[in-house]
């Protein structure tokens, strides 16, 4: 290799982008790309990647490389980076997982700026030998700073750059369309691309990004959210690799008006397995991410229906001011299928305001139902104008947020009058303040005529199916009366008396329950009061204790191995006087002696009689993927039998522990039912940004935390018992 060519390559290597969305561009929209394992084996991946950039009309040079060939497809096959007429750019990579690292190394010192890497045989692997081989690959590329998609992917595809570097052999020519879709599975974003298609709806940019050893799904969004030719944003999940990045890119894109619709796999229970306290049976894994990831703006499907109808949706109407449908059936059937299936994804359908009422009177005479949903299908026979009409009045009504009217795209040109109203509102829909979207009895495909006179009728969505529309309907719903939140500043770290409690955590393996006193003294340090209350290790110590407490009292074991105190027996309450108390002691420890294994007692905790308010319950989980959660509702024993519970970030700030609190039916107590007093609500959003900081503070090294009863009273609250568990590793 000559001097001057190692030497640009190095200066290029210099020049690397480093932004993660600088990463992204370079990735997709490559000067040149070299495809590194070039093969005459019929079928191979090199050579479908390869064959699919050609066709597809990719603007820089494609180089075969293969260092133990000279020509490959009846080209000249490079063996050597310095062969090259110019220094290479992209990586398209189809070689042995164990050769990945150094050929990424070598180019990269040539000047590569991107690879993708197909090669599989990494961290999916089971078996020491793929975690080897992904720890040094993500070595090379924190090495050489170079961008990569993969490994074990199905390639990519820019609009931009006429870019395709995809394995399939159906066509898949690019076109500047307002979606980018990334996922972690190939198959399943060309599934969506495939039928978002069919629908006339084109992706830009498409990643499979598979294992995210280097580029993962928070640096695409973050790409994407900058990007002027996107409105809407897809991201599969399987895994997160970087969750505060992910959720600050969605916040990003949210900011610069795109829409983010994400479908989530993994409603693991690792964290219910390992959690002793209820809280972790409340706080799954899929209701963590949806807690942290609303905030962020997110979107989240339940399936691939509701992604491709979200997306259908949100390329061609505004964002509705909220969730409050009106309807327009010509159906009596279809009205009532829509009332059934709005109950069910929890939209309202609201009357009709009295103007609306009369002029709809008018317009549809005798035989209609007016209400909503309106039955306008005899009048819309009889007279032209009717849809259209209805469609004006229904716009106008204040009550109403988004417009649904039953059509679907004709495929031939046989009903004059329906393709003119459609053409009508159409054209309303682009004055419109609010979304109107076209919705059908069933699922249906298209032909060339329906593509081509839906492409014509850019103002307005055509939805198919009332469940999997009003599913995305009701996903869009939530998240507009849920706007996007800047992240909540962690703040000053803990005090010297929160950080001696947290001094707690440290000894011994998990996962492991603290005792009741000692989650109290961490609860305390963060505000979170218990009643008086002492420890006995006899029955005259405990006599002593109520004494200065004053009867009525209650018992407790004081014993980690027992998080659910009840179900053991350990707890007696209403307790009078010292004779009771002496066989309450008696009879708490005789029970928990005959426990199995007769787990060790460590005391009777004496507390008072605390009554008069309201059982809460205030918690928190550490989710493996989104980390820190906090959780509110009713408490009580019936806490799983009848759940009423919210979950929130951590940390929380004053308005989103004020929101938290909102979201729970038992909130309407809080605030004064039916002219029963208020309750200390200051007190309880104290106690759960404490507990939200407690979290942020221990720093992964507690699994969950709760707190249950916490009583609230008009007077303030009061921790009447707490269960802490310390995560599996305890981290210093």
């Amino acid at each position: 290799m000559a001097k001057a060519e190692t030497k640009a390559g190095v200066q290029a290597g210099k020049s690397r982008s480093t932004t993660s969305a600088d990463k992204a561009h370079a990735l997709l929209n490559p000067r040149n790309a070299v495809i590194v394992g070039a093969s005459d084996r019929p079928g191979n991946w090199a050579w479908r990647a390869w064959r699919n950039l050609k066709r597809e009309g990719f603007k820089g040079a494609i180089f075969p490389y293969n260092p133990s060939r000279d020509t490959v497809w009846d080209e000249r096959c490079y063996r050597s980076f310095s062969e090259l007429p110019e220094p290479p750019d992209h990586l398209v990579v189809v070689i042995p997982a164990r050769l990945v690292p150094a050929t990424l190394r070598d180019a990269a010192a040539h000047g590569a700026r991107s690879a993708t890497v197909f090669s599989s045989g990494f961290g999916e692997s089971p078996g020491p030998e793929g975690a080897r081989l992904e720890a040094e690959l993500k070595a090379a590329i924190e090495e050489t700073g170079l961008a990569v998609s993969g490994p074990n992917c199905l390639g990519n595809i820019s609009a931009d750059a006429s870019y395709v570097s995809m394995i399939e052999d159906r066509r898949m020519t690019p076109v500047l369309g307002p979606v980018a879709i990334v996922g972690q599975s190939g198959g399943i974003v060309m599934a969506i691309r495939r039928t978002l298609a069919e629908r006339g709806v084109d992706t830009r940019i498409l990643v499979t990004s598979g294992n995210e050893t280097g580029l993962n799904a928070a640096d695409y969004v973050s790409y994407f959210a900058e990007h002027p030719g996107l409105r809407v944003i897809v991201v599969y999940l399987e895994s997160l690799r970087n969750p505060a990045g992910f959720m600050e890119a969605c916040r990003k894109a949210r900011a610069q008006g795109k829409s983010v619709v994400v479908l989530k796999l993994g409603a693991t229970d690792e964290g219910r397995k390992a959690a002793m306290a209820h809280t972790g049976a409340l706080a799954g894994s899929m209701a963590a991410f949806d807690a942290v990831a609303s905030e962020a703006g997110i979107m989240r499907a339940r399936n691939l229906d509701e992604v491709v109808e979200a997306v259908e949706f949100l390329v061609h109407a505004p964002l509705p001011k909220g969730g409050r449908i009106g309807a327009i059936t010509l159906s009596g059937g279809f009205r009532g299928l829509i009332m059934d299936l709005a109950a069910d994804h929890k939209l309202m359908l609201p009357a009709l305001g009295d103007a609306s009422r009369q002029r709809l009177e008018k317009v549809l005479g005798v035989g209609s139902i007016v209400g909503n949903p309106l039955d306008a299908g005899y009048a819309a026979l009889t007279n032209p104008n009717a849809l259209v009409e209805s469609v004006e009045v229904m716009l106008a009504d204040p009550g109403i947020d988004i417009l649904l009217v039953q059509e679907e795209v004709p495929r031939a040109p046989d009903s004059e009058m329906k393709q003119r109203n459609m053409r009508a509102v159409n054209e309303m829909a682009a004055e419109a303040s609010k979304p109107v979207a076209f919705i059908t009895m069933i699922s249906h495909g298209l032909n060339d005529y329906s593509r081509e006179f839906r492409g014509a009728l850019r103002n307005v969505p055509f939805l198919q199916e009332p469940d999997k529309a009003l599913g995305a309907l009701a996903m869009i719903a939530r998240q507009v009366s849920r706007p996007a939140l800047a992240a909540v500043a962690t703040g000053p770290g803990p005090t010297p008396a929160q950080a001696k409690a947290l001094a707690s955590l440290e000894a011994g393996p998990g996962p492991l329950t603290l005792d009741e006193v000692r989650s109290k003294a961490l609860l305390a340090a963060y505000g979170i009061k218990p009643p008086r209350e002492e420890v006995a290790h006899s029955a005259e110590e405990a006599v002593a204790i109520a004494g200065r407490i004053g009867f009525p009292v209650v018992a407790k074991a004081v014993c980690a191995a027992l998080p659910h105190k009840s179900d053991a027996g350990a707890v007696i309450v209403g307790i009078r006087d010292a004779a009771a108390l002496r066989a309450a002691y008696a009879e708490i420890a005789a029970n928990v002696a005959r426990l199995p294994a007769a787990p060790k007692l460590d005391g009777i905790l004496v507390a008072e009689m605390v009554s008069g308010g309201l059982e809460l319950v205030l918690g928190a989980q550490h989710d493996p993927e989104v980390g820190p959660v906090v959780l509110f509702g009713r408490g009580g024993v019936e806490i799983e039998l009848m759940p009423d519970t919210a979950l929130g970030a951590a940390p929380l700030d004053e308005a989103r522990a004020l929101a938290l609190i909102e979201r729970t039916r038992v909130s309407a107590l809080i605030n004064g039912f039916r002219g029963r007093p208020a309750l200390n609500k200051d007190t309880l959003v104290k106690a759960l940004i404490g507990i939200s900081h407690l979290m942020v503070h221990a720093g992964g090294r507690i699994q969950s935390i709760e707190t249950n009863p916490f009583l609230l009273s008009a007077a303030g609250g009061v921790a009447l018992d707490a269960l802490v568990v310390r995560a599996n590793t305890p981290k210093g």
